[in-house]
Parts: structure tokens; sequence; C-alpha cells
């Protein structure tokens, strides 16, 4: 009798090495690698949306705003994953000289989706507890109007934040001291379409 066959662990370095020469984005995570989805009209204007508003905000001033694009390093659990909008301060730690793998994000952003959006309030969300430099993680909803926004207090410990409803309301990213007005966020979102 046939026995099945498992499948076959990467390493950190193999699945680097894999991605780097693919033409597709991976994350990675326990020897798998995972590929990304594509992302609907509504996912994209806010990404877009957000990362303007700090863009701007944050000039002149040694912050970098990076867009889907940017590898994070959980270094601990030797996890790689790409957020959405990620905001690092000061010098960038990066994994190697390839400079395409953020260890020191301070803030994260991540679009809910409904395929991903357990898993970001989840397992991700510990994931990114475990990065020393993040302070504020941030979770935006495209199908309507509500960002919620957890900050790790001086003492370790992240609290979450009363959500934020009202397209008339802003919000602060208290490490960057940036102000995020929902309606910048959600500049010619239409509510209702169900992309993901």
């Amino acid at each position: 009798m046939n026995q099945p066959q498992q499948k076959r662990k990467m390493s950190p370095e193999e699945y680097l090495a894999f991605e780097r020469a693919s033409e597709f984005k991976y994350e990675y995570f326990n020897g798998e690698i995972f590929a990304m989805t594509g992302a609907g009209v509504n996912h994209n204007r806010i990404a877009s949306n957000i990362h303007y508003a700090l863009r701007n905000q944050l000039n002149g001033r040694p912050c970098d705003v990076f867009l889907n694009d940017m590898r994070v390093k959980v270094q601990e659990i030797d996890k790689y994953t790409y957020p959405d909008v990620v905001v690092s301060c000061g010098d960038l730690e990066l994994e190697d000289r390839e400079f395409d793998t953020l260890l020191n994000p301070i803030v994260i952003i991540e679009i809910l989706s409904n395929s991903t959006e357990i898993y970001d309030r989840g397992k991700k969300f510990a994931h990114y507890r475990l990065i020393p430099s993040l302070q504020e993680y941030v979770l935006v909803s495209q199908y309507h109007c509500q960002v919620e926004q957890f900050v790790r207090g001086d003492d370790g410990v992240w609290r979450l934040f009363e959500p934020y409803t009202e397209i008339n309301e802003s919000f602060k990213i208290e490490a960057v001291d940036c102000k995020l007005p929902l309606s910048d966020i959600y500049f010619r979102v239409e509510f209702g379409e169900r992309d993901a």
C-alpha cells in the first residue's frame, strides 16, 4: 500500500531564494509558503489613501511608509508576511543586503477582507505582537466605515480603542503622530462592493 507523500518543508533561506526569483508574492510560516491573492478596488483605494495621507504627514521626517510590497519578518518565529501598509522610523533594519525584508516596523495596517479577517484579527496579530518594535496595529474594513486601533502600552499590554465608525471621525496614530480622517481613508470607496 502506498503511503501518502508528505510535503517537504522549506527553510527560510530556501523560501527567500524561491520568492525572490518568483514573479508572484508568497508569505512564509512554519516551512510552508502561501500565495498572495490579488486585491479589489476598495482594498487598493484604501491602501493608497492611507499611504498618501501618511506620506504627506511624515514628509521631512525620518520615516518610511511602504505599501504591500515590503516583506516583514517576525524574527522570533521565522515568519515572512506582506502587510498592506507598514511604517518604520529611524534607521531601517533589514534582514540582508537584498533590502526587501523589514525587521523593525512600528505601525502595521491591514485592510480586512472576507477571506483574511479572522486570520488578521487572530493568529496574524498574535504573530505581529512578537515584533519588539511594533507599537500600533490598525485594522480597516473595506466593506463599511470601521477602523480599529490596537496600541501597545508602556507596560507591553495591547489595548483596543473604541472602533471608529463615523466618516467624519479621525484617529491618531500615536507612534508617528499622524491624524487620519476616515473621510480620507475612505475617499472614493463605494460600500456595497464585495471585492476581496
